[in-house]
C-alpha cells in the first residue's frame, strides 16, 4: 500500500474529525482497547490544536487520510516523575499523542507505517528519544510499540479514572 506522510493543514480538520468519529463509533461497537469516547477524545479540537501547533501529521492513501499522529515536545506532567532510560530535556524528546488509524484500514500496516514515520522523523531531527503513554488494556497498541523497540518504563495514573481509565503504561525508545 502506498502511504504518504505530511504535516496536517487546516483543510484536513473536517476529514480528521470524521476519522476520529468513525474510529470512536467502531470502538464503541466492540472492544475499545484505548478507552476513547466519542465526543470526549479524540475530537475536532484535538485536530485543531495539533494543526495550530504544527505537530499533527497525516498518513494518506489515494488522497484520503487513513491515519494520523500528534508529535509534541510537551509531556504529560507525570512524565517528570518517571525514571526514563535517558535523561533528556523535552526539546530533544518527542511525545506521541493521538495515534489513530481509520477502522476501514485496520490490519493493512498503517499503524506500523506511522511508527516508522515517527522514528525516521525523530532521527532526522536529532531527537534523543520518543516517549508515549498507552492505556494499560490497549494490547494491540502495546504490542505495536514493543515490536518497534519501545521499552516499558512504568505504570502511572494520568487522572482519567472518571472515564474508567486508571492505569497507563509509559514507554520509551532511545534514538
Amino acid at each position: 500500500m502506498n502511504i504518504t506522510f505530511e504535516q496536517g493543514h487546516s483543510s484536513d480538520i473536517d476529514e480528521l474529525e470524521i476519522l476520529y468519529n468513525d474510529l470512536n463509533d467502531f470502538l464503541a461497537g466492540g472492544k475499545n482497547y484505548p478507552g476513547w469516547i466519542k465526543g470526549i477524545y479524540p475530537v475536532r479540537e484535538t485536530a485543531v490544536d495539533g494543526i495550530s501547533e504544527k505537530c499533527l501529521y497525516v498518513a494518506r492513501h489515494n488522497g484520503r487520510i487513513v491515519g494520523s499522529v500528534i508529535l509534541r515536545h510537551k509531556p504529560e506532567p507525570i512524565y517528570h516523575k518517571a525514571k526514563w532510560q535517558i535523561d533528556a530535556e523535552y526539546k530533544d524528546v518527542f511525545v506521541i499523542y493521538t495515534l489513530v488509524v481509520h477502522p476501514a484500514y485496520f490490519g493493512q500496516g498503517i499503524g506500523m507505517a506511522l511508527m516508522k514515520f515517527i522514528l525516521t522523523y525523530s532521527e532526522e531531527r536529532m531527537a534523543k528519544a520518543v516517549r508515549l503513554d498507552v492505556y494499560a488494556g490497549n494490547m494491540p497498541a502495546i504490542n505495536l510499540y514493543k515490536k518497534c523497540g519501545f521499552q516499558y518504563i512504568d505504570t502511572v495514573d494520568l487522572g482519567l479514572e472518571h472515564y474508567g481509565l486508571k492505569w497507563f503504561e509509559l514507554y520509551e525508545k532511545v534514538i
